[in-house]
């Protein structure tokens, strides 16, 4: 009997007493207890297994959970490690807390969800309220939280308490496991009240973390590592581990051998190569991982979809991609068609910056899952990167995202059918939508005689086009350059190619036009269309004016 997909389960105990597939990821916490730092955080894009992992550490170290976790990890990789490990088991007095859910619209709002939250969290720990072990004093701030009735300052200062009286209590320091520590921060950003909520959470973590004698260790997650200088300044031994770097690059997402293994136990090996296409790409350190959350919604529904771009809004790609240049649009557009693009690397993340550092955009685009390395190497300016789209998903919602940002005032099927025309051959018709479409879109400022503007434009309509169209810019072919052409997959169909001129006025629209289409011929252009078997291209010469256009093909 095959076992359940856990589609949506983050309990490890419920995981394992309910039967559900497991990938075993138990060799973590042999990992951590040889080598684990003071403070050690973890940043993975969303939906990695980050909490069903932290879930796993708290249920294995948990003096609270002794009298059940043996059996939790019977026959699993940590139990095959050897009675050393074994020995570490049900020995730490634990505080877990996940930070996932915040998700509130004001800083008003977000204090009361702190005050609601640590009030569950301190009710998960009344058997510490114990005067013959604990100082007296303590157990009154205690109440206070667990009431819901202490104030901002009480709050921000109590998880050091709360470790103060547990190390008391149990007679040795704590370990602290927080997941998806930046939660909170990355929603105060995106609402507008950022500065309060950082300045709450630094004096929350530093308090708890920072030179404190009643911590053992700790492990953080988060999607961001947001800089230490804003939130963790000061912090000692304090050790990072992003998408970049080796240490514990295969413990979040499965690797191919997992998949392998997951694909024959559901009898789905034929499967595979479509699986690599849609949730493969991503490198962390020099492992190869794949998505799990896609992967194991495929396994549960047996049908290829977009599953981990559809679990959130992607509020961080389009707020990055509302602030980026026309640069980083032309980049952004060309990654969609399969390309790489190399950026500047910065991996301490201050959200101001994104506003204000353009640099900022690819680190944000590779931390959060958007983008992944093909390869790296130290540079003047820090750690370069050449970056791709991780996979076929990944694709799919930058080619929604670009789409929705170019069809401006316009439906989305305005657009569509602009496309089809210029794919058909119809230059009359392509030129009526397009103009209707430049009155729409386009400001005086905007179109003051910039080539590279209209280029940009029409490339980001190409988006429309993937996966059925290969689309190249400013690229070789006969004698010359030509600025853009498609390229269908199949080559029973038309190519297009295009050919951007800018007049200096209305009456030498045409004029430029003409000679755009005569330097298509003359340049031989349609020479890379015949080395990829392509014999039936439309042409099309185009000039711009300001907001009006005309096009001869």
């Amino acid at each position: 009997m095959q076992k359940k997909m856990p589609i949506g389960v983050s309990d490890f105990k419920q995981l394992r007493e309910k039967n559900y597939y497991f990938v075993d990821k138990t060799d973590f916490i042999r990992q951590l207890i040889d080598n684990h730092s003071a403070v050690t955080l973890i940043t993975r894009p969303r939906r990695f297994g980050k909490t069903l992992t932290m879930s796993m550490l708290k249920y294995f170290f948990s003096i609270q959970q002794e009298s059940v976790s043996k059996k939790l990890f019977a026959g699993l990789a940590i139990e095959r490690a050897g009675a050393n490990y074994q020995q570490e088991r049900g020995q730490y007095p634990v505080i877990f807390l996940s930070l996932k859910d915040f998700s509130m619209n004001s800083w008003a709002e977000m204090l009361e969800g702190w005050r609601d939250f640590l009030a569950g969290l301190f009710l998960e720990h009344t058997v510490v309220r114990d005067a013959k072990r604990v100082q007296p004093e303590l157990i009154e701030r205690f109440q206070k939280l667990a009431e819901g009735k202490a104030d901002a300052v009480a709050m921000s200062s109590s998880l050091a308490l709360l470790m103060r009286m547990m190390h008391q209590y149990y007679r040795r320091p704590v370990l602290v496991l927080i997941d998806e520590y930046d939660a909170p921060i990355q929603q105060a950003w995106s609402k507008g009240f950022y500065d309060p909520c950082i300045t709450f959470l630094r004096q929350f973590l530093s308090s708890a973390l920072k030179d404190n004698p009643d911590l053992d260790f700790a492990v953080l997650t988060g999607v961001l590592r947001v800089a230490k200088e804003s939130i963790f300044s000061g912090l000692n031994n304090f050790d990072v581990c992003t998408v970049l770097g080796e240490t514990y690059a295969d413990v979040f997402g499965f690797t191919a051998e997992e998949v392998t293994k997951m694909a024959k136990d559901m009898q789905m090996e034929a499967a595979l190569p479509k699986i690599q296409r849609w949730y493969d790409g991503y490198r962390f350190g020099q492992k190869d991982i794949y998505n799990p959350w896609s992967v194991v919604n495929f396994f549960r529904y047996h049908e290829l979809a977009d599953y981990w771009v559809n679990t959130s809004g992607n509020v961080i790609i389009q707020a990055l991609l509302s602030h980026d240049s026309r640069e980083q649009d032309t980049a952004l557009l060309s990654l969609l068609h399969g390309e790489t693009v190399t950026a500047a690397i910065r991996e301490g993340v201050i959200y101001e910056d994104i506003e204000r550092d353009n640099d900022t955009l690819f680190t944000m685009l590779l931390t959060t899952g958007y983008l992944t390395t093909v390869s790296k190497q130290r540079g003047i300016s820090g750690l370069l990167c050449d970056l791709v789209i991780p996979n076929r998903e990944v694709r799919d919602v930058y080619r929604a995202e670009i789409i929705d940002r170019v069809k401006s005032g316009l439906s989305a099927a305005h657009l569509e059918k602009m496309m089809m025309d210029l794919l058909n051959g119809q230059a009359k018709a392509f030129s009526d939508g397009l103009s209707k479409y430049l009155r729409y879109y386009i400001s005086a400022f905007d179109t003051a005689n910039k080539e590279s503007f209209y280029h940009g434009l029409l490339l980001g309509m190409t988006a429309l086009l993937v996966p059925t169209y290969v689309v190249d810019s400013n690229r070789e072919s006969g004698l010359g350059r030509f600025d853009l052409a498609i390229f269908p997959k199949d080559t029973k169909k038309a190519g297009v190619i295009m050919e951007f001129k800018v007049a200096d006025s209305e009456n030498e629209l045409k004029t430029k036009a003409a000679e755009a289409l005569a330097q298509i011929e003359s340049r031989q252009y349609i020479t890379e269309f015949h080395k990829h078997g392509i014999t039936n291209v439309w042409k099309y010469g185009i000039a711009f004016f300001g907001k009006q256009v005309c096009i001869l093909g």
